[in-house]
Order: C-alpha cells, then sequence, then structure tokens
C-alpha cells in the first residue's frame, strides 16, 4: 500500500494540515481518536468518509515520518 493515494496536504485544506483524501478528516485526528480507544469500525461509523484502506494510510503516513526524521543530541 502507498499512503500517498490516500493522503493528501494542501494549503486550502485545513491549513496543509496531513487529511484523508477527498475529506477534512485530518491523520492527527485518527490517531488520537486511536489512542483514545476507537477500534477501526468505530472510526468507520463516526466518519462514514473514509474507508479501512484510509486508516491503513494513517498508520504508514506516520510510519514514513517518523522513519525519516532527523534526531539530534542536546545534551
Amino acid at each position: 500500500m502507498n499512503w500517498h493515494e490516500n493522503i493528501i496536504s494542501e494549503p486550502g485544506v485545513l491549513f496543509g494540515k496531513a487529511v484523508i483524501k477527498g475529506t477534512r478528516v485530518p491523520v492527527d485526528l485518527i490517531f488520537e481518536k486511536i489512542a483514545t480507544g476507537y477500534s477501526y469500525d468505530d472510526l468507520l461509523a463516526a466518519y462514514p468518509r473514509i474507508t479501512k484502506a484510509d486508516i491503513l494510510a494513517c498508520m504508514l503516513f506516520a510510519a514514513d515520518n517518523t522513519k525519516h526524521e532527523k534526531v539530534l543530541s542536546v545534551a
């Protein structure tokens, strides 16, 4: 799966935040809901315009972004 097919970031949509394509549902909201106990089924019921593939794309988006971040020691 390629998250680029499901996740977009455009200046005119939520100030350029990463969102699920075709919606105004931000990726960080999906993570917040999962962290507070929402299941995939809960998310799909709460946001009927998203799919399981969209939720998985959010996970891949986060993995890809943290994989390429640079960590600098400040000690």
